[in-house]
């Protein structure tokens, strides 16, 4: 809590005590944010195995991949790649292991600005947007073997494809915030419907341009060209987009039974007055 001298006449905080606040923030969050980073870089190694277990590598003995697919040979690039490698691994690492931590410390600095029945919702959209993330990122990563096996079938019959970790590294972070994102939208959509911005009504009547747009963003978003990871994205997002409708309608439903008969819903005209009511 700030003294009363950090407090305008009205109760309101000043810009003084809105900057300390934003300080104590960020100070937290990049704190827990060095903190897992830290944790993080104790199992570089391991986590480097596992960022480039997707890749094909080829067998260091015979130049060949196992099976009948393509491979290439992974490798590192100058005498400070493997130590910027290992910095980039822990510092994602970190990011995503915070995240519970600078989420919420985002949450507590947007907080006094906000209605009680909105803290509420904001706390419910914290603890379902994380796991949304995490579970994006999870497909991402299920699906990254996939990815990788399809742009190096580019490679011509008498070339051998090198693999950059660094490259990788790039190409599987920009499809963990793609995928992570992109499993925020049903959020955002609910999160619209409880304030009294959009129907349930609307949200279902743009069913055919969701379906349309989440197919386009899939297509240009994802690293590959291949139709698997495109419906590896788009499936679980247009599904999340009905669940959230579904949310929506029951909300909907919850609000009309406790609004009074004569208050109008957000898509309902207003009556046109009677000839008798122009008279008075």
């Amino acid at each position: 809590m700030f003294s009363s001298a950090s407090q305008a006449p009205q109760g309101r905080m000043t810009i003084t005590a809105h900057l300390r606040e934003l300080r104590n923030r960020l100070s937290k969050a990049i704190g827990a944010v060095l903190v897992t980073t830290v944790v993080a870089g104790l199992f570089y190694k391991q986590l480097i195995d596992f960022v480039i277990d997707p890749l094909p590598g080829c067998d260091p003995a015979t130049g060949r991949a196992a099976g009948p697919e393509r491979c290439g040979i992974i490798s590192t690039n100058g005498l400070l790649s493997p130590f910027t490698l290992a910095l980039k691994v822990s510092l994602t690492a970190g990011l995503i292991g915070a995240s519970p931590v600078w989420l919420y410390q985002l949450w507590a600095f947007l907080a006094p600005g906000l209605h009680r029945s909105e803290k509420k919702y904001t706390l419910a959209f914290l603890a379902a947007g994380i796991p949304l993330f995490l579970v994006g990122a999870a497909v991402a990563y299920a699906v990254l073997p996939t990815t990788a096996q399809v742009l190096i079938s580019f490679t011509p019959d008498r070339a051998t494809n090198i693999l950059p970790i660094d490259d990788f590294l790039d190409l599987a972070t920009r499809a963990v915030v793609v995928f992570g994102l992109a499993f925020e939208l049903p959020l955002v959509l609910i999160m619209l419907n409880l304030a009294g911005v959009v129907s349930a009504r609307r949200m279902a009547g743009w069913w055919r341009y969701m379906v349309i747009g989440v197919t386009v963003f899939a297509a240009v978003a994802t690293p590959s060209s291949d139709p698997l990871t495109m419906l590896a994205l788009a499936v679980p997002v247009i599904a999340l987009y009905l669940l959230a409708c579904t949310v929506a309608r029951v909300n909907d439903r919850r609000r009309d039974r406790r609004t009074p008969p004569d208050d109008l819903g957000p898509d309902e005209p207003s009556p046109l007055p009677r000839l008798h009511e122009y008279s008075h």
